[in-house]
């Protein structure tokens, strides 16, 4: 209710207009948790005036034509177990859903995947993630094994439907650490996706959980970018907006994913201060990313 109040209060200001709709050589998309429990056609309504494209994981087909109706895509599938909702997960699943390092996942959650492909491919969704999965029963080598696996028996149908599988780099320490992230320092995920040689198998880089883990931002970028398909953003260390307390340069980042020639998607997956404005806190954040 408090979202919704604050967006209310400014929603005026940030009306979609000829200025509204500009963001640069980047095309910025967003998650839910931006916008607290803010109705999902004002979340729409507030994005789409600032020049916002994507949205992540609205994952519920009774929400696809929201996104359709205010110009939006949903710029990154997540297949939930038992067919994905918009706010929150859904039950994790068998052993192997949502963990490819885990041999268990090239069964019931490979065929998922595969027809996740084709639904992605019918309602134009560019990417699908993919996650690793934890660590705890096996070593690095074993799970880059089993993901290098999962990869090659879904890549060729991702390739013929045009669709990108994005594997997410997730931190194992700090702050929202799932336990012993098997995918927690970049260059184990990138082997992975150059071992598979698929250009529908990608990366999706986490600014924010890559900083907490290796740090070296932009050289890292710099080096892997052909294998980069989505990029997310957070504030470090808190995970919040980008232009208040922020450790990292998200100008200076956005300015080098420009010059790259990158022309997937930037998405912000953070999550508002406490008592702050969500309608100035993405303002600024997507002007911060603007270049």
């Amino acid at each position: 209710m408090a979202a919704t109040l604050a967006f209310a209060a400014t929603r005026g200001i940030f009306a979609a207009g000829p200025e509204a709709k500009k963001t640069g050589r980047l095309k910025q998309g967003v998650t839910r948790q931006i916008f607290g429990d803010m109705p999902l056609e004002d979340c729409c309504r507030l994005a789409s005036g600032l020049g916002v494209q994507g949205f992540d994981f609205i994952c519920d087909p009774k929400d696809w034509p929201t996104l359709k109706r205010f110009g939006m895509i949903m710029s990154m599938y997540r297949l939930d177990y038992g067919g994905g909702i918009s706010v929150g997960r859904g039950p994790e699943g068998p052993p192997g859903w949502n963990s490819i390092g885990m041999k268990e996942a090239q069964g019931q959650h490979l065929g998922a995947m595969l027809d996740a492909i084709d639904v992605a491919a019918r309602e134009r969704f560019p990417n699908i993630i993919a996650l690793a999965g934890s660590r705890i029963h096996m070593s690095y080598e074993e799970g880059a094994d089993n993901a290098v696996a999962f990869f090659n028996a879904v890549k060729a149908k991702a390739e013929d439907k045009g669709v990108t599988l994005c594997m997410e780099l997730l931190n194992s320490k700090g702050i929202m650490a799932p336990p012993q992230s098997l995918f927690d320092h970049a260059a184990w995920g990138f082997d992975v996706v150059r071992r598979v040689n698929s250009p529908r198998v990608k990366v999706l880089y986490d600014i924010w959980h890559a900083q907490l883990m290796d740090g070296d931002i932009v050289d890292t970028i710099r080096k892997n970018i052909a294998l980069i398909g989505h990029f997310h953003t957070g504030g470090v260390p808190d995970r919040n907006e980008l232009y208040r307390n922020d450790e990292l340069d998200y100008r200076y980042i956005a300015q080098n994913i420009a010059d790259l020639g990158f022309t997937g998607f930037v998405t912000h997956e953070w999550s508002p201060s406490k008592g702050s404005d969500v309608a100035v806190d993405l303002r600024k954040s997507v002007e911060l990313m603007t270049v």
